[in-house]
């Protein structure tokens, strides 16, 4: 069965944005050397999620889909003949966008993502959040496999996997800049699980202010034909330390599974469920800060 491998860049951001540029070079030529397929970055690189109270000077330090640091990745993808999900503080009026684009083996762009539940109690209320959840498929040396894409936050909202799995994902890439602990695990390894479909997750090292490591992927598979009852869905937790993580996952595996079992698509009853659509909000999620 084939398997596509994500290396999980776990790593701590550089000083500026060259340093970042060229230390994110070196990762991926490693993931390279690794065999991986698709070399996957934390959340906004380019800054190393780096946010400031004076909305001017961040502004700054937002780039364009074209700028030098993006295209830079795109040809060291072709170079490297691996897929690099490369993320960004775009440039994007009237506020900058948590971006993540990805790059296939070919250097062509096939997904530009940003991030949809900016988290607007804090720093990013200086975001524009993303308008859709996008899916593309992925040429890989493996074969073709269908990827989307959510950023750190969106995973905590059931219906950002749930749409990217109505799309026809089979592997979800989350870059993320948090403490990643339990019961944020919990949230990607039920992502994976309600809808039977790989997730990859890397977040920066501990060293990383509000920060730890914590890299995670599940595979989705929670049961197998041939072992009794259910089994661990996780391929790889990484601890604290920078690295890269490997993640393999069993693709043809994963849709066989998704052709027989129950979960994802198979028994939902979309037609009992238009409140989820409602824009109302009452007691006690009201919130002063929420933009809709």
């Amino acid at each position: 069965m084939s398997t596509i491998t994500v290396a999980l860049l776990q790593l701590i951001p550089a000083a500026d944005r060259t340093g970042n540029l060229e230390k994110g070079e070196r990762a991926c030529r490693q993931a390279k050397a690794m065999g991986a397929d698709i070399a996957l970055f934390p959340e906004i690189w380019s800054n190393g999620y780096h946010f400031t109270e004076d909305q001017e000077a961040f502004k700054k330090e937002a780039i364009d889909k074209e700028d030098p640091f993006v295209l830079h990745y795109q040809k060291l993808a072709k170079e490297l003949d691996m897929a690099i999900g490369i993320t960004f503080l775009e440039k994007y009026d009237p506020l900058p966008r948590n971006t993540m684009s990805l790059f296939d083996r070919h250097g062509n762009r096939v997904l530009t993502y940003a991030k949809v539940h900016t988290c607007d109690f804090g720093d990013e209320k200086n975001l524009t959040p993303g308008e859709d959840f996008y899916v593309a498929d992925l040429d890989t040396a493996q074969g073709s496999v269908k990827v989307g894409a959510m950023i750190c936050y969106d995973r905590e909202f059931p219906e950002s996997a749930r749409i990217l799995m109505l799309k026809g994902a089979e592997l979800i890439l989350v870059p993320n800049a948090c403490p990643m602990e339990i019961n944020r695990l919990s949230q990607l390894r039920a992502r994976a699980y309600e809808n039977m479909v790989g997730i990859a997750t890397v977040n920066y090292a501990h060293g990383k202010p509000d920060c730890n490591g914590h890299s995670s992927a599940f595979d989705g598979i929670a049961y197998r034909v041939e072992e009794p009852g259910s089994r661990d869905m996780l391929i790889v937790e990484a601890g604290e330390n920078e690295g890269i993580y490997l993640a393999p996952f069993p693709i043809d595996e994963i849709r066989a599974y998704r052709n027989r079992e129950v979960h994802g698509n198979a028994y939902r009853r979309p037609k009992k469920y238009g409140l989820l659509v409602s824009e109302e909000k009452t007691e006690p999620f009201l919130r002063e800060d929420y933009r809709g």
